[in-house]
């Protein structure tokens, strides 16, 4: 079993930074597909941005340019920088996990196993 805690949240105004972070434990065994989804209150949950095991990445078509997904060099870590964030990027922020790599013809929640607790960004105009 994989435990995700996710942290960085808050509140920021438009054009502002934010890096979010994530700290997978438990039975991670070799480095997986770990990536970022984010919702809104009565939205579903989609995906923001994904690292797989070889270290490639995808965005969602609204965040390209403006945000970033890093693996530490301990790969249990994971983080999303964040910038010129505006007023639709608020939403909760999810840290997900997968044991296999990731799936690049599709990006749902279904295909992961392992959550985060959910950090919250807000953006004010």
């Amino acid at each position: 079993q994989v435990h995700l805690e996710d942290s960085g949240g808050g509140s920021v105004q438009s054009g502002g930074s934010l890096q979010l972070s994530c700290v997978a434990s438990g039975n991670t065994g070799s480095t997986a597909c770990m990536g970022w989804f984010r919702q809104v209150p009565g939205g579903e949950r989609e995906g923001v941005a994904r690292m797989g095991k070889n270290y490639q990445t995808s965005y969602a078509d609204s965040v390209k340019g403006r945000f970033t997904i890093i693996r530490d060099n301990d790969p249990k870590w994971l983080h999303l920088r964040m910038k010129s964030l505006k007023p639709e990027d608020t939403a909760t922020y999810y840290c997900a996990w997968r044991a296999d790599d990731c799936r690049w013809d599709r990006f749902l929640p279904a295909d992961f196993a392992s959550w985060g607790q959910g950090t919250q960004v807000t953006v004010s105009a």
